[in-house]
């Protein structure tokens, strides 16, 4: 089993807000900055089959290699104000904590793949054999992205800071985001529905 993770690719863009770059994702209704994390993952299964007639045989996977990657973009206007600045870098510090770890819950998923044994039937059986490990693949790309999942402490935060809007610190904030999401997330909601 290999896990690579890349260092991560940081961008700071600004940009005309009467003509945002073709490059740059949507906006939300009422945002004025983005931070856009792409957190990129890869993996890639061989196994070894053993035939047991014609038609059927069982594939024991015998290695994983999964690649990490995390891409940020802050993109803020040019007239932005430095608290719009510190909220879009607070996105940027949750995305990269995440991160720091990745590599070792990638481990942990990946070697659960290692040593099964898993049935195959077919009149190709070397077809099946790589559209299976490709299936695999795809399967334990799915895991980490799941599990991965920065998004409720992203929306914590921006609920603490009602997007940089009313004084909160976003240092302060980040940090209470990343403590508490987990608690947080399980309450009822009492979002004032912007």
């Amino acid at each position: 089993m290999l896990v690579t993770k890349e260092p991560v690719a940081f961008a700071s863009h600004t940009f005309d807000p009467t003509a945002p770059p073709a490059d740059m994702p949507p906006m939300a209704v009422g945002e004025s900055a983005q931070c856009d994390s792409n957190f990129l993952s890869r993996a890639s299964v061989r196994g070894q089959p053993r035939r047991t007639d014609p038609t059927h045989a069982i594939v024991t996977i015998t290695q994983v290699r999964v690649s990490l990657q995390l891409q940020i973009n802050i993109w803020i206007p040019a007239s932005a104000t430095q608290v719009i600045a510190e909220h879009e870098e607070g996105h940027r510090q949750i995305s990269e904590y995440y991160y720091q770890t990745a590599d070792k819950l990638a481990q942990r998923i990946a070697s659960t793949y290692i040593g099964k044994r898993v049935d195959i039937t077919g009149t190709d059986l070397d077809a099946e054999c790589a559209k299976m490990l490709l299936q695999t693949a795809n399967d334990i790309t799915a895991e980490y992205d799941r599990r991965l999942n920065p998004n409720p402490v992203q929306l914590l935060y921006d609920d603490i800071t009602d997007h940089a809007r009313n004084g909160v610190i976003a240092k302060d904030a980040v940090e209470h985001a990343l403590k508490n999401a987990a608690i947080e997330a399980t309450q009822p909601a009492t979002s004032s529905g912007s």
